[in-house]
């Protein structure tokens, strides 16, 4: 078939400048290899940007500049070229720089041909991203962003007219931005017709400690309506925009011979083990996400911080920008969050030696060596984002391994002040002096954590104890302990479940 999918605009992940080579019908769609390369020398820089799944950021290949090769797949020695793909498992130790194609069809045909023609990408390894999840369709093109070249505009002007638009059945009824919305392709033959959007996530965020893991081991209890797993530190909870397969729902869900898929009640940072809750049915998800409303769910955690932390009630306030890293106030300021949580204890315990810390990859951020850590047990009264994160490193008092808010309060501690929001404020004399503190302060925090972090979701419960669940031992402690299980009905014995009328045995290591 002569169908082909004309990439909006294309910039390499190394730096370059990549063009396709189609049909001449197709070449008043596609970008010129000139306008790419102009494209790439003046403006590639400010379009280093993040895509979701629910907007739109460039008509460009999403590029981050990577120390670490793209897959572990065997590259190809053109300077101009990608790396040669095969397929996505076995899942590669190392990390690829993220590529992300935006293209628009200008012939209809299945979604798997268009792609693999204007990615030069093999049909298996396309399948493979439709199954991750990390392929995405919208009846029509999003809105380019400020930074768009006029390329890119006229093909966005060219595919989005009135009069295009009128034309397409498939959009009758809808407004131009309920077309815009993306969906994920679900099928590799897929139909998706002429003006249609699609975006690629050709490098997944990938999640090797899943294949890694003993996932039976890590169940906790299984009942009627949901599963309680022991997550592991280093894996997603869901999964991510890019890679649903990898995931604790995925792989709880084949570990238990489920014939349905698990689904997420809750959050808990990749970086963070403990308790989750999977419901398995629908109406259980949307009853418990009520119970959480409702504040009829408890979370107690186990925190290995690098400094002491008093008990009691510690409040802060959060601002209200849904991204990393997590801003966080002692003052309270309008319009912010408030975070509370309570430190029941705080107890001294050893450093994880050097062979804990390399067995679960924590990160050295730079903390001065010490003998002893402080292990706190906190009560969550609200449930931010990385709010225990955020408010213990605030206090000076970082999560050990926590590679994004540690190194901000190392800088703070050298240079009381430095948090514009801190104890040590000062006044500003306006607010563009106040936006830059701000972002200077930003600037101190470093990356996401890659495995583990000091931090366990050690304790679930809900309905006044009627469901009552614990994790097993924290990465640090090193010792393997039986699980105990209480309900209604009174306490089990190690490695059993009592819930709804029914007993699960469960022994670790299983």
């Amino acid at each position: 078939m002569g169908s082909v999918a004309v990439t909006v605009a294309s910039m390499l992940f190394s730096g370059g400048c990549r063009s396709l080579t189609v049909p001449a019908a197709a070449h008043s769609l596609c970008i010129s290899r000139t306008a790419l390369r102009n494209y790439r020398n003046k403006n590639a820089p400010s379009w280093c940007c993040r895509s979701s799944h629910n907007s739109y950021t460039a008509l460009a290949t999403e590029s981050e500049f990577s120390k670490t090769n793209a897959e572990s797949l065997t590259a190809s020695t053109s300077s101009d070229s990608f790396p040669k793909y095969d397929r996505l498992l076995p899942c590669p130790l190392q990390k690829s720089p993220p590529r992300v194609e935006h293209l628009v069809v200008s012939e209809g045909g299945p979604v798997l041909e268009h792609i693999c023609k204007a990615l030069e990408l093999p049909p298996l390894y396309v399948k493979d991203l439709i199954q991750f999840g990390a392929v995405y369709y919208a009846l029509v093109c999003p809105q380019p962003p400020p930074s768009a070249t006029e390329e890119q505009i006229r093909v966005f002007k060219e595919v989005t007219k009135p009069s295009v638009l009128r034309q397409r059945a498939s959009i009758k009824g809808k407004t131009v931005r309920e077309a815009q919305k993306t969906f994920r392709v679900t099928h590799a033959d897929q139909f998706v017709e002429p003006g249609t959007y699609l975006r690629v996530h050709v490098h997944p965020k990938r999640f090797p400690r899943c294949y890694e893991i003993d996932w039976r081991s890590r169940i906790i209890a299984v009942a009627e309506s949901y599963v309680v797993l022991d997550k592991p530190a280093g894996t997603s909870v869901c999964g991510t925009t890019d890679n649903i397969e990898e995931s604790c729902a995925t792989f709880a869900t084949r570990a238990l011979g489920l014939t349905a898929p698990l689904m997420t009640t809750h959050q808990i940072d990749n970086c963070t083990e403990g308790c989750v809750v999977l419901a398995r049915t629908k109406e259980y998800c949307s009853v418990f996400h009520g119970k959480i409303r409702e504040k009829k769910v408890k979370k107690l955690y186990l925190a290995l911080a690098s400094s002491p932390m008093p008990t009691g009630i510690i409040t802060h306030y959060m601002r209200p920008i849904n991204m990393a890293p997590r801003l966080i106030s002692e003052d309270f300021i309008k319009g912010w969050h408030m975070c509370q949580l309570e430190i029941q204890e705080c107890r001294k315990v050893p450093w994880p030696t050097p062979a804990i810390q390399d067995k679960y990859c924590v990160e050295d951020c730079g903390w001065p060596s010490q003998d002893f850590a402080y292990e706190c047990k906190i009560n969550l009264l609200t449930g931010r984002t990385h709010q225990i994160r955020a408010q213990f490193a605030a206090c000076r008092a970082p999560l050990i391994g926590d590679s994004m808010y540690m190194p901000a309060a190392i800088a703070d501690i050298s240079n009381p002040g430095l948090n514009p929001f801190g104890k040590y404020n000062r006044d500003f004399s306006s607010e563009s002096e106040k936006e830059t503190a701000v972002v200077n302060w930003i600037a101190q925090h470093g990356k996401e954590p890659g495995v583990a972090i000091g931090l366990q979701a050690c304790q679930i419960s809900w309905d006044d104890n009627e469901h009552f669940y614990e994790s097993g031992s924290p990465w640090w402690r090193q010792k393997q302990i039986f699980k105990r299980w209480k309900s209604g009905h009174g306490r089990l014995g190690a490695g059993f479940c009592f819930s709804g009328g029914k007993v699960t045995i469960f022994p670790r290591g299983c």
